[in-house]
């Protein structure tokens, strides 16, 4: 049978697939012999089994309570005995870490009878009462989801009742009276009473938390697979509600916000773990701890330090003090800012616990992206409305809103404002540029959540009145409501009215050259790692630019290049007339005309593009889309000429117009007349191109220049039409003197030209995959009409994990960039191979590119730096950061 339930001192955290990241890290520690209290877990096989059948797996809950005897054996405790009873936290524990996702319940063994017990065992009645409030509340919600104001509402009314000293034992034992009303009424039966009844109902809770709509939507943001399923950890609870030498906290072993060294979290005395996350209190500084209980403060740094050098990285842990004595709850790889990532990367390096290779895979191509925006310009900001944590570094401007449907359905940036946020509020910190809250601090929802997905936070700005219903904070005397605008800084907490300006990041102009990596920590952890990424990868980062401005700009980026140089984009603008000329000529001296006065354009273009990325190739695309794409569009000329003939004008050029675009209309223009197409039916529009290459390689040359250009042949599905359009080429290039050889080759972008790429390459020189259309043409898709239909329903229902223009189809477009690789260089050895759609800079895609043996990526400009680091990532082992996701 399969064995579904491990013991803590069973696992370990290379099991985590298994274990989850909880299970696994808490049986690493108990391994560490570190003070966790005694548990299990239950596996994600156990919840994969459970969702798929809609029933927990035959003999799972015979194996939970044989764990369970070991557990009451070792603490000598029985749950559900009523002098003494053992209490138990249920809690969720993805592969990936999930913060406030899923769902976890505390004090399950409480009842009735075994409050008293606990009463008595604690002599402490108000605790007692108020871990049975808790219990009927999480586990009300959360098992049955009867609505938590409900509850809320509730004790809002006992607290207002008891006053500052807050409530007393009998107030809490009237409240949970009240509370099994309320279950009763919104469930329709009693509370139940049968400790292993609550166990299990927990643990089917937690699994059926997987699948809940906050989880699926913060799956998909951070491209978290969907069919891994949750483990469940069932451990003994420890509490830190008992008093003033009690407590719970969260601690980061350096500073998740900036990398610094030393401890960092918050406590929070007399209280559980769920407060100090949900950031229902303002926690103090963990070094409070210090003063509060030194020897609880000690212990737990020598811990901190054990862990850091035992997991070679940040480590996040969540701990408990007892009366006194220190429990360890959980550990994890500690998520943290793109700033904090590379700066800890370079300083583990440092230390020598890791190496540069696998500093180059504790950071990621989207937080050096984020490490590119602008930050505030600080000198002009005004003086600020409040301060509060830097939670999330960033700059954000928006204008506020109060609540996450308001967040979600805006259609400009704003500000989500809160007193804290909770898991539901999940889309609307997915939609809101920052956000702000007056209660928590760094390791609140809010924070955690935030830094995990990039968004600028800041917390625990207490001098805020918030009243959502009314539309407004307050602080002080002034007044901001929703819709005002309003700028938060998430590196210093502080909060401005208006529009702050911004000024560019230190990366940013570290990559223009502006700032060296002696002017500032976090750009020299940058500069180190980049510069690592580019000693060791094997494939070449070119870009795809239209200009000598963007070719200039992805040079200084560190392109080794340009992959794509589309020159329709040099049809446009002021030559469009020439374009009309070219198509409405009526006999071939016309067009002839029409080519010639294209030609020293075009050839001016090339001069400035090939200046630019001197002594390095320049990749120059033929003309690609259709050329009634240069015309206006069908229906505005038909309405021009519709008009012009109901009030008796004549219509004129339009009515030229418009019967050449109805000649040349397309069903299908993607699949129509364009590319290697148009060069064959077209005379002489590749010729003049081909031309005006050759004639700027030989200006370039003659100026003592070293330009490199390459011709690129599009859309070619079969070697003759290569074969035409090379020998046409070819004959233009002998007739210019005074150049280098230019090779002519083309782009790999449909099904068949990939299938028999072996026959192709005997007529290329290079190959260079577009993939954008290939994965159009692969999976029968217009981009243009299905991202914006079904694609959305398609990601949340799981038929895609991730968009396939988005991150490259391994199975589907991926095989056939495998076997066009291969069969091409069976047919020419030598064969250079690159790609230049939009997943040569998404750095998942790059590491299948590498892997595939292509010879270079081609991106944006901006995005040069990240497929640089991708490139090292992919030679180093992969890219991806595998625990603080």
């Amino acid at each position: 049978m399969t064995k579904y339930v491990y013991d803590f001192i069973e696992g370990d955290r290379s099991r985590a697939d298994l274990l989850g990241g909880k299970g696994a890290n808490l049986a690493e520690m108990t391994r560490l012999g570190l003070p966790v209290p005694p548990g299990f877990t239950v596996t994600t096989e156990a919840c994969r089994a459970y969702l798929a059948d809609g029933r927990p797996p035959v003999g799972l809950f015979d194996e939970v309570n044989a764990h369970l005897r070991e557990v009451e054996a070792r603490l000598d405790r029985r749950l559900g005995d009523p002098h003494d009873p053992l209490l138990l936290a249920v809690r969720s524990g993805g592969r990936y870490s999930m913060p406030g996702m899923m769902e976890t319940i505390l004090d399950i063994g409480l009842n009735d009878a075994t409050v008293a017990g606990l009463a008595a065992q604690s002599g402490d009645p108000r605790f007692a009462w108020d871990s049975y409030r808790r219990l009927i509340q999480m586990f009300g919600r959360t098992v049955y989801g009867v609505p938590a104001e409900e509850f809320e509402r509730e004790l809002a009314a006992v607290r207002a009742a008891a006053g500052p000293a807050g409530p007393d034992a009998a107030q809490l034992r009237a409240l949970v009276e009240t509370y099994k009303k309320v279950f009763a009424a919104q469930v329709g039966h009693d509370f139940p009473q049968a400790p292993h009844e609550q166990l299990y109902l927990a643990i089917r809770a937690v699994f059926e938390s997987w699948n809940t709509e906050r989880a699926v939507l913060y799956r998909r943001q951070e491209h978290i697979p969907g069919d891994l399923g949750t483990a469940v950890t069932v451990m003994a609870m420890v509490f830190g509600n008992l008093g003033p030498d009690s407590g719970t906290g969260v601690a980061f072993t350096r500073d998740p916000a900036t990398g610094q060294p030393g401890v960092y979290g918050d406590y929070l005395a007399d209280a559980q773990g769920e407060d100090v996350v949900a950031g229902v209190r303002n926690t103090v500084a963990l070094p409070e701890l210090e003063r509060i209980d030194p020897t609880s403060y000690r212990r737990l740094t020598e811990i901190m330090a054990t862990l850091e050098r035992h997991y070679r990285d940040l480590c996040d842990v969540e701990f408990t003090v007892e009366r006194g004595r220190l429990w360890m709850l959980q550990t994890r790889v500690g998520k943290r800012t793109p700033a904090a990532a590379f700066v800890i990367a370079a300083q583990l390096v440092d230390e020598g616990l890791i190496t540069l290779d696998e500093a180059l895979h504790r950071v990621t191509g989207a937080q050096l992206a984020q490490l590119m925006f602008p930050a505030f310009d600080l000198a002009a900001a005004p003086a600020p409305l409040v301060t509060g944590v830097g939670a999330s570094p960033g700059a954000a401007v928006g204008t506020v809103v109060f609540d996450s449907v308001a967040a979600a359905a805006a259609t400009g940036p704003v500000i989500l404002v809160r007193p804290e946020t909770n898991p539901d509020d999940l889309p609307g910190m997915i939609a809101a540029q920052g956000v702000l809250t007056s209660r928590g601090g760094k390791t609140s929802h809010a924070a955690v959540v935030a830094r995990g997905m990039g968004r600028t936070c800041v917390c625990g700005a207490d001098a805020l009145r918030i009243d959502a219903e009314r539309g407004e904070f307050t602080v002080g005397d002034r007044v901001v409501r929703t819709g005002d605008l309003i700028s938060i800084d998430g590196t210093t907490g502080r909060v401005y009215p208006g529009r702050v300006p911004m000024r560019p990041s230190p990366v940013a102009r570290y990559l223009a050259g502006e700032v060296t990596p002696e002017d500032d920590r976090l750009v020299a952890a940058v500069d180190r790692l980049l510069s690592h990424a580019d000693a060791v990868r094997r494939l070449g980062v070119r870009a795809n630019a239209d200009t000598p401005e963007d070719a200039r700009r992805a040079r200084g980026l560190g392109a080794a290049g340009i992959g794509l140089c589309r020159t329709e984009h040099m049809f446009l603008g002021t030559r469009r007339e020439l374009v009309e000329r070219l198509i409405l000529a009526a006999d071939p001296a016309e067009r002839d005309a029409a080519l010639d006065a294209l030609l020293p354009l075009q050839r001016a273009d090339f001069v400035g593009i090939l200046a630019a990325m001197d002594g390095l190739p320049v990749t120059i695309r033929l003309l690609d889309p259709p050329l009634h794409e240069f015309l206006p569009p069908l229906h505005e000329l038909t309405a021009r000429v519709a008009r012009a003939e109901a009030s008796g004008e004549d219509p004129g050029h339009d009515a030229t117009l418009l019967a050449a675009v109805r000649r040349m209309h397309e069903t299908n223009p993607m699949l129509g007349l364009r590319g290697v197409r148009l060069g064959l039916v077209v005379p002489g529009l590749f010729a003049m191109q081909v031309r005006a290459v050759a004639e700027a390689t030989a200006q370039r040359a003659r100026d003592g220049g070293d330009p490199r250009p390459e011709i690129m042949v599009p859309l070619v599905a079969d070697v003759r039409e290569l074969a035409a359009v090379r020998a046409e080429a070819q004959a233009v290039l002998a007739g210019v003197p005074g150049i280098p050889p230019i090779p002519v080759g083309t782009m790999i972008e449909t099904p068949r030209a990939a299938l028999t790429a072996g026959e192709i390459a005997a007529e290329a020189h290079f190959f260079s995959f577009g993939t954008n259309d290939l994965t159009q043409t692969t999976w029968a898709f217009s981009r243009d009409d299905v991202e914006g239909s079904f694609f959305g329903t398609y990601l949340e229902r799981g038929v895609f994990g991730v968009s396939p223009f988005e991150t490259v189809d391994a199975k589907g477009v991926g095989r056939l960039v495998r076997l066009a690789v291969a069969e091409g260089r069976v047919t020419r050895p030598e064969l250079t191979v690159g790609v230049c759609g939009e997943h040569g800079g998404d750095p998942d895609s790059i590491g299948f590119f590498a892997d595939a043996g292509l010879d270079y990526v081609s991106c944006s400009p901006y995005r040069v730096p990240i497929a640089r680091l991708a490139a090292g990532q992919a030679t180093t082992g992969g890219g991806a950061v595998p625990d603080s996701r």
